[in-house]
């Protein structure tokens, strides 16, 4: 909002509720381009002697459809519209390298057989989203699709629809150095259902899964003198330290802030212990004030890994070695484990293990083992003891393509999530609570390295590709929006590579983007879904789909 208010608006309101007439203000109407938001602008401005605004500056998200478009062009309202632009940004640039459609509903209507009214519509709109993208981007990527899900060759298709109007509207999208090799990858959310289960331990991750981070907004309690106060930050690229952090594993975050303020205290020749505590820091602000914003976000930062260990050590430590076990079929020497059974239920049993965690932890055995029987899954949940809706969610998880009940005698399909259908790692493993890494880095680098499947992964067919130079137009605002902050993000002429999700990210997934695209160089690795999910998200997304 203070980036708004200092481009000297007064004022920012909802076009859908009832607003105060400011006839002697000029308005700016940022809005999708549906017939709701275009009758709410022409009803602004159809009595001329009593408008609502003394003009319009009006920026659609998208392309706006022809007949809407001629609607407005005939309206009375039509004579106020000063500016009439597409800005092509409908999405949410949540992070320098990771995208969001802001379309939880998508699950439903991806995954939800009895859903089916509305479900095109909606399809189309993130297909439109995702088109927006690429155009501000500048970018006509090869369409690819994993084929193991039948919906994704449909919503593939929707896609590259769209890309193509784009297309014919400006030749250039896609023209540039290697701009002919960037490549957009569909995948439903069944590709790896293990990695938004599990128990993360690098900070972003960890602290959106432990801790009550509402959007985006960190809430704790500080203590100065004898007051406490509860403090609210936002955690996004704008803080440094956040940015250096947030992908660091718990195990050395608070080392890493301490050392940091170390030198932040050294640089400003200001006297502090080698081991700042949270008193120390608390008495630094008082005296020099002048800095009172960064040691805020020091102070932020020991706060937030401090609350993260403390659930750590109180009950996620316990579920992690099991987690992790499950999810490998291995221990941390890298013996195959006979029997899991012997680890989960004393889990199972135990009262002060949350029923969501239970279900994680059930879900993560039924994926190692394949599916199970209905009567084996009856038994865990009520050893379990969790709710009747528990077990219809663990069961719901079929429909996005995951084995859970057994069916008779029937071939198991292959699972290339599993551990001996992945990429070794032996090396890259420090800590024996994160052994798992995301199947979605296997994809990542096997597309860069040109090994992706192409069977598995094929390529649209008839999507016109154009190789050339030059450079494809940005849009003012979000033209550069992945390129404003963070570490290697200086321009890349290169190819790029966008992975779209469809039913949720998890934040160990977009934790996989930057370190692909740290480790290749060459190419940028973009990330997006329908929305971003944390474990309780997935439970909560999955138990939705029996309604």
């Amino acid at each position: 909002m203070t980036e708004i208010m200092s481009e000297g608006i007064t004022l920012v309101e909802d076009i859908n509720k009832r607003r105060e007439p400011l006839p002697s203000l000029e308005s700016v109407y940022l809005i999708t381009p549906t017939e709701k938001s275009i009758r709410a602008l022409m009803v602004d401005f159809q009595y001329p002697m009593k408008t609502l605004y003394k003009t319009a500056h009006v920026f659609f998200t998208e392309a706006c459809p022809d007949e809407l478009f001629n609607e407005l062009c005939k309206s009375i309202g039509a004579r106020y519209v000063k500016t009439l632009k597409e800005i092509n940004i409908a999405f949410l640039p949540y992070e320098s390298q990771v995208f969001s459609l802001d379309s939880p509903d998508t699950f439903q209507f991806y995954y939800n057989p009895s859903k089916q009214i509305g479900r095109i519509t909606n399809l189309e709109r993130c297909a439109e989203q995702i088109a927006t993208l690429c155009a501000t981007l500048g970018e006509y990527p090869a369409v690819r699709y994993r084929s193991d899900c039948e919906r994704n060759a449909e919503f593939a298709q929707l896609v590259q629809q769209k890309l193509d109007a784009y297309k014919a509207d400006d030749h250039t999208m896609g023209q540039g150095p290697g701009k002919d090799r960037s490549q957009l990858l569909i995948i439903d959310r069944g590709f790896d259902p293990v990695s938004p289960l599990l128990h993360e331990l690098t900070l972003q991750a960890m602290a959106y899964d432990l801790l009550n981070i509402e959007n985006d907004v960190y809430k704790y309690e500080s203590t100065t003198a004898n007051d406490i106060c509860e403090k609210e930050v936002l955690l996004d690229e704008n803080d440094d330290i956040w940015l250096d952090l947030r992908h660091q594993h718990i195990a050395i975050v608070s080392q890493q802030v301490t050392r940091k303020l170390k030198d932040f205290v050294d640089e400003k020749k200001m006297r502090t212990q080698d081991k700042a505590s949270m008193r120390d820091l608390s008495q630094m602000i008082k005296k020099m004030p002048q800095y009172q914003k960064e040691l805020s976000r020091y102070s932020t930062h020991l706060h937030m890994a401090e609350d993260c260990m403390k659930h750590y050590q109180g009950k996620a430590d316990k579920l992690c070695k099991v987690e992790q076990d499950l999810a490998m079929g291995m221990d941390a020497e890298g013996e195959k484990i006979k029997d899991h059974m012997r680890n989960i239920v004393p889990i199972l049993l135990d009262q002060n293990v949350s029923s969501c965690d239970k279900t994680r932890i059930i879900l993560l055995y039924i994926i190692h083992k394949g599916g199970i029987t209905e009567e084996n899954l009856c038994k865990l949940v009520q050893h379990a003891q969790i709710p009747q809706e528990d077990m219809t969610l663990i069961q719901n998880m079929q429909n996005l393509g995951v084995p859970i009940i057994q069916d008779g005698g029937r071939r198991k399909p292959q699972q290339f999530y599993q551990p001996q259908n992945r990429r070794e790692r032996v090396s890259e493993h420090t800590y024996q609570m994160s052994r798992w890494t995301p199947y979605i880095k296997d994809i990542m680098e096997e597309m860069v390295e040109d090994k992706l499947n192409a069977q598995r992964f094929p390529f649209l067919t008839g999507g016109s590709r154009s190789v050339g130079l030059g450079s494809a137009p940005v849009s003012a605002r979000y033209g550069q929006w992945h390129k404003e902050r963070g570490q290697g993000t200086s321009f890349k002429s290169g190819p790029r590579l966008i992975i779209f999700v469809v039913g949720g990210m998890s934040y160990s997934e977009m934790r996989c983007a930057y370190e692909v695209t740290q480790a290749v160089k060459n190419w940028e690795v973009l990330i997006g879904s329908t929305h971003i999910l944390t474990p309780a998200g997935l439970l909560n997304d999955l138990r939705e789909l029996g309604n």
